[in-house]
């Protein structure tokens, strides 16, 4: 059955009567001029035709009744207009069309072209001289192939600056993640091989890698250079372990695989990025639909906006194949300056990874659908208030707490993308700083944390909230720089000036104004839960040392433990904490000690 169109003074006759045959772009205006929805078409009369002589569906319904003019541009084939409707959608963002929210530069690997090159994140225009690898599909990818790069390839990852003003070797050369060209610790020659070995790691040639370390280490036993050749047997066997997880069995090449789900008015792509026979991660879209639901029509969508005027490999598989395929492989080939094919029916290994993405899609999407107005709300607000390329997927706080500068505790917290990560927190007791100096309580915090996780003990944050000002944030920055820690946004989070909950400020390096969010912010209000989750923990952290230096003379509290008593307990418990771990009726075996005695003791040592 056809619109009635009685809702819409827009004469749709006259305006049909003399549009052209030809392809091209038109755009559906609403009275106040906004733009509701823009769309291709191989036939301008046919397609606009179609909204007002054919049944239509309830949401294109309710976009036809609001139109009062519409406005068509002619092009000259059907790819030129689906490439200037990508254009306009995105300049636009119609309420009626798919939009893909997601369109920020992708972040690589930057190796300079310096004497003795750097690793580097690297996101934007790619002009500087040097080579770039990826695109990776999120930061914290990206973070730990550098990661793992350290631990594998002794190359430098510190900055310009922090390089040319050492005159002695940063912690990273102490444990051996540096070969230290800043103080000429390492020859040219030597250098230049790790930086070939990592190349050849960047490119999927991990093959290559071991065969040549595999020569250098039977090189370095027949020399008798016994340590050397040990530390390239390990090398070997950790890139064997990163071979088996990383590698697609029998696959080369680059590909990317795509795959949607929808439901509940909501939808989900999951992109899965395979560059050199490596899997690189893969990245999460949710799109606004508009209402749409069928994949092959998400997909279509999101294919043209996401890719043209990116990079683009040779194979992208998708999960439903997109209506208009033909056209799309002809312009994304276009734009590639190579072939580009969209492959929907895959064997083998692509099935398997095209499963897999499947899977993650419609997990990802009944999650989001879970938690609507949970974290993944407050995370975008977050991402939009502090202007930030991408959503963070990983936060950690620092708070100190002590009473009057004695026994003090820091705590560290982390969030993740559903709320604390609890199995991640740490404490730490402060020792052999002067009492109540908490920048250099959070100093060494800091630096203990950071030391343990360059050293392979956990991973990077997106974001380091930091409880306090402008002199916290720079304590942090000196800690981080001091490790050569790159790609952590620092925020310092200060209270208002009457120190009441909703007006904190908030504090980024080379920022003198702070960022002051509103009051019902929802970033506002993760920022506050992580900060009294780390104040908690700092606080819960002080009170158990406190009380725990007070056990240390408890026993002579206690009526009828005299110096006998107490010495038989602590030699039958190896000390005061295995006292405190004890039943009754493991006290009761120590000689001497009566069950009412042992009651006593247990009492002191468990009074809530």
């Amino acid at each position: 059955m056809a619109l009635d169109s009685g809702n819409t003074s827009f004469d749709y006759k006259s305006f049909l009567k003399n549009l052209t045959h030809l392809p091209g772009v038109y755009r559906m205006l609403a009275g106040d001029g906004s733009v509701l929805y823009v769309g291709k078409a191989k036939d301008l009369k046919r397609r606009i035709s179609s909204y007002f002589t054919r049944a239509l569906n309830r949401r294109i319904q309710l976009m036809v009744a609001r139109i009062e003019a519409i406005e068509v541009t002619v092009t000259h084939t059907e790819a030129e207009a689906l490439i200037l409707e990508n254009n306009l959608i995105k300049s636009l963002k119609p309420k009626y069309n798919i939009l893909l929210r997601d369109d920020k530069s992708y972040p690589y690997i930057y190796l300079s072209a310096d004497r003795f090159p750097r690793l580097a994140y690297h996101r934007g225009k790619r002009k500087a001289k040097g080579r770039f690898f990826g695109p990776y599909p999120n930061a914290g990818s990206m973070r730990e192939t550098l990661q793992l790069m350290q631990k594998l390839f002794p190359v430098r990852q510190c900055d310009d600056t922090f390089y040319n003003n050492r005159s002695r070797p940063c912690l990273q050369y102490q444990i051996k993640r540096c070969g230290a060209p800043c103080v000429d610790l390492i020859t040219e020659e030597s250098y230049a091989e790790d930086v070939n070995d990592a190349v050849l790691f960047l490119e999927g040639k991990t093959g290559e890698v071991i065969e040549g370390l595999v020569r250098r280490m039977e090189s370095a036993s027949a020399k008798l250079e016994f340590e050397q050749a040990a530390r390239l047997r390990d090398q070997i066997a950790a890139l064997r372990r990163i071979q088996e997880k990383q590698y697609i069995t029998g696959e080369r090449g680059d590909l990317d695989i795509i795959a949607c789900s929808s439901k509940g008015g909501s939808s989900c792509v999951q992109l899965f990025f395979i560059r050199n026979g490596r899997n690189l991660g893969n990245k999460v879209f949710y799109p606004s639909t508009a209402g749409v639901e069928k994949e092959a029509e998400i997909l279509s969508a999101f294919i043209a906006q996401y890719y043209i005027g990116k990079q683009i490999p040779a194979e992208i598989v998708v999960s439903h194949a997109p209506n208009d395929r033909a056209l799309l492989e002809e312009v994304l080939s276009q734009e590639a300056g190579h072939q580009v094919k969209l492959r929907q029916r895959v064997r083998l290994n692509r099935a398997q990874w095209l499963r897999m993405a499947e899977q993650n899609a419609a997990l990802a999407l009944d999650a989001k659908l879970a938690s609507k107005a949970g974290m993944r709300n407050r995370l975008e607000a977050l991402q939009q208030g502090l202007r930030l390329d991408e959503l963070p997927s990983r936060m950690e706080c620092f708070d100190i707490s002590h009473t009057s500068g004695e026994l003090t505790v820091a705590s560290c917290v982390v969030f993740d993308a559903n709320g604390p990560l609890k199995a991640d927190y740490r404490r730490f007791n402060i020792e052999g700083i002067q009492g109540g100096d908490d920048y250099a309580a959070m100093a060494q915090a800091l630096s203990r944390r950071y030391t343990r996780i360059q050293s392979g003990e956990g991973a990077l944050p997106d974001i380091l909230f930091i409880d306090g000002g402008k002199g916290q944030l720079h304590a942090a920055a000196n800690v981080l720089e001091e490790l050569a820690i790159i790609g952590v946004l620092l925020v310092g989070v200060a209270k208002g000036p009457d120190r009441r909950a909703g007006m904190e400020q908030l504090f980024l390096l080379g920022d003198d104004r702070p960022i002051i969010l509103p009051a019902d912010s929802a970033a506002l209000h993760l920022i506050q839960q992580i900060r009294d989750e780390a104040h908690r923990f700092a606080i819960t952290g002080h009170r158990q040392r406190r009380n725990k230096s007070r056990k240390t003379s408890v026993l002579e509290q206690i009526s009828g433990i005299g110096a006998k008593r107490r010495q038989q307990l602590l030699k039958h418990f190896g000390g005061i904490q295995g006292i405190a771990r004890a039943g009754i009726m493991d006290l009761e075996r120590v000689e001497g000690i009566s069950r009412k005695l042992a009651e006593q003791i247990y009492a002191v040592f468990h009074e809530e």
